[in-house]
C-alpha cells in the first residue's frame, strides 16, 4: 500500500492495451490521431475550444501562466497553491512573471478583500497584474461553486484573467455532485492532470481558447515538451477521463474511513470538516515520531511520508481492507 500520493496509482490493464494497439504519428507535426482525438474530445467535454496533451501536470501549469502573462506581469495565487510552491519556481524562472501569493483561508479559499489590496496600479513602477490562478482541489479541499462564481465577478471587474490548477478538478466535481463542466465554466483556462487519481501513467491537459492554446503549443516545444510519438500515452489518458472518474467517489469513501479511525488513535487528530476528497491530514502528538513510524511501516509494506501534519492520500489502488489494516498497524505500533 502507498498513500504517499495519488500519482503512484498503476495504469489498468485496459490502459496497457490501448497503448499497444494505439495508432501514432509524430505529435510535434500534429499528426498523432490518437493526440489530436484526445485532445478534440477533451477541449468538448470540458466546454473548452482546445486543448493541448502535455508531459506533466506541472509542464501543463507552467504554458498555462506562460501563455497568459507577459515577461514582467504578474499572477495573484495562493500561498499553498500548487504552481507557487510545488513548481520550482518555473512561472518566475522561465516566464519572467512575478507571483503574488494571498494567505489561503482555512477551506481554500482566497480573501477577495485582499486579492483586491493586492492588484498593482497601472505605473511603470509595478508588475501589471494579468491573471487570478486558483487551484481545486486545494490540499483536498474543494472550493464551492458560489465562491468560484465570485472569483468569476471579481476578475471580469479587475481585468483580469482566471486559470484553474484542476490537477484534482474530477475530486472536486464527484464531492460537489456536478459535472465538471459546471466547474470549467468560470475559468479562462484550466488543467486537468491525468496521472493522479485517474491513473493514467503520463500526461495532463491544458485547456482554453484556440488562440490561447496555439500559444500554449508554441511554448510547449520552447521548453522541450513537444513529443513524437505521444499517442501510446494519450491513449490511456483518454480511458482515464472515460472510465476512472468513477472510482474517485470509492477514493473519497475511503478517505474518510481513514479519517474517522485514525481521528480514534491516541496522538492522532484529524479536522474531519476538511476531508472532502481523498486527502487526509493527520496531526500527530509530539511523543509520536513519523520517522519511526513511518518505518516501522515501511517494513509491513505500507508506504507513507513521515511529517507533522502526516499525510494520507487515497487512490484506486488502495482497497477499503487496505485502509483497515493501515489502521491496525498504525494503532498496533501507537
Amino acid at each position: 500500500m502507498d498513500f504517499r500520493s495519488d500519482t503512484v496509482t498503476k495504469p489498468t490493464p485496459a490502459m496497457r492495451e490501448a497503448m499497444a494497439q494505439a495508432l501514432v504519428g509524430d505529435d510535434v507535426y500534429g499528426d498523432d490521431p490518437t493526440v489530436n482525438d484526445l485532445e478534440q474530445w477533451a477541449a468538448n467535454r470540458h466546454g473548452f475550444e482546445a486543448a493541448l496533451f502535455t508531459t506533466s501536470g506541472t509542464q501543463a501549469n507552467l504554458l498555462g501562466l506562460m501563455a497568459h502573462c507577459e515577461r514582467g506581469d504578474e499572477y495573484l495565487c495562493g500561498q499553498q497553491a500548487h504552481n507557487y510552491r510545488y513548481e520550482a519556481g518555473g512561472a518566475a524562472v522561465l516566464g519572467s512573471i512575478q507571483p503574488q501569493p494571498i494567505e489561503n483561508n482555512p477551506d481554500g479559499t482566497l480573501p477577495f478583500d485582499k486579492l483586491q489590496a493586492a492588484i498593482k496600479p497601472n505605473d511603470s513602477h509595478f508588475a501589471r497584474t494579468r491573471l487570478l490562478s486558483l487551484e481545486n482541489t486545494i490540499n483536498g479541499k474543494v472550493l464551492p461553486m458560489d465562491y468560484l462564481a465570485k472569483a468569476r465577478e471579481f476578475v471580469d471587474n479587475n481585468g483580469l484573467a482566471m486559470h484553474l490548477d484542476g490537477a484534482r478538478v474530477y475530486n472536486a466535481a464527484i464531492a460537489l455532485d456536478v459535472d465538471v463542466k459546471e466547474i470549467a465554466q468560470y475559468f479562462d483556462s484550466m488543467t486537468v492532470c491525468l496521472s493522479k487519481g485517474l491513473a493514467a501513467p503520463i500526461g495532463s491537459l491544458l485547456l482554453g481558447s484556440k488562440e490561447y492554446i496555439a500559444k500554449a503549443r508554441r511554448l510547449r516545444k520552447m521548453v522541450g515538451g513537444g513529443m513524437r510519438q505521444a499517442g501510446i500515452l494519450a491513449a490511456a489518458g483518454k480511458l482515464a477521463l472515460t472510465e476512472q472518474v468513477e472510482q474517485l467517489k470509492q477514493d473519497h469513501i475511503n478517505a474518510k474511513r481513514l479519517a474517522e479511525g485514525l481521528n480514534q488513535i491516541p496522538g492522532f487528530a484529524v479536522n474531519a470538516e476538511f476531508i472532502h476528497t481523498n486527502i487526509v491530514f493527520a496531526k500527530l502528538d509530539e511523543c509520536i515520531d513519523s520517522q519511526l513510524l513511518a518505518t516501522k511501516l515501511a517494513d509491513d509494506g505500507i508506504t507513507v511520508t513521515p511529517g507533522n501534519p502526516m499525510r494520507f492520500v487515497t487512490h484506486k489502488d488502495i482497497s477499503g481492507q487496505d485502509i483497515e489494516t493501515c489502521l491496525e498497524k498504525i494503532a498496533s505500533y501507537v
